[in-house]
């Protein structure tokens, strides 16, 4: 997970909470709101941080669920772009969206307050936990971020980064802020890039 900053709603959203009886289901545009999420998440899903696109690669997720929290439903801060999330699987394969269903959150990553990449960290073997233990469990339990494609896919980036920085040491700081920037700072990022992002940031 990565800090999400929030850009200005689509204008279609706008005007259709202004009108009588609007709600999420008939909300016509959503194609303006899955263009806005996938632009200001940089293409990529706001649990996991695989590729997402607009289209079928990607579900709009209610950070507080729909069912249980109606007046959120159009409110463009609890709204983000998620990947399927294994739609179809079985409920051991599903993750993010998918897998949390209703279920809720501590913390909410396009909320500036929660500080999101500060609660995280990132094991050598790709595992992802949290440093508050609610929290961590919801990692596994709620959207099962540790299933072994995605450990294996963050490991995959700890390992490159650690190859780059074992021939270029001793890595000057300049060095380390421009790699920060250039996996941080990105148009479109790669996926999993916060965790080198993180990895960089803990070095002194």
């Amino acid at each position: 997970m990565r800090q999400i900053s929030k850009a200005a709603e689509p204008p279609s959203l706008t005007a259709h909470r202004k009108t009588e009886f609007a709600d999420y289901e008939n909300y016509r545009a959503k194609d303006d709101l899955r263009e806005r999420l996938v632009g200001e998440q940089k293409r990529l899903c706001c649990y996991c941080m695989q590729r997402i696109d607009v289209g079928a690669m990607m579900k709009i997720e209610h950070w507080q669920s729909q069912s249980r929290f109606q007046a959120q439903q159009l409110n463009y801060r609890n709204l983000l772009g998620a990947c399927l999330g294994g739609d179809g699987l079985p409920s051991g394969l599903q993750h993010c969206d998918t897998k949390k269903g209703n279920r809720d959150l501590s913390w909410n990553p396009a909320e500036p307050v929660h500080h999101i990449e500060t609660r995280l960290k990132y094991e050598l073997d790709g595992t992802i936990r949290a440093n508050e233990r609610a929290f961590d469990r919801q990692l596994s339990d709620v959207l099962n971020l540790n299933l072994p494609q995605f450990k294996n896919n963050r490991k995959r980036v700890l390992d490159a980064l650690l190859e780059w920085w074992k021939a270029e040491k001793p890595v000057p700081k300049a060095a380390i802020q421009r790699k920060i920037d250039e996996w941080a700072n990105a148009r479109i990022l790669v996926p999993y890039s916060q965790v080198a992002v993180w990895w960089l940031r803990q070095r002194p």
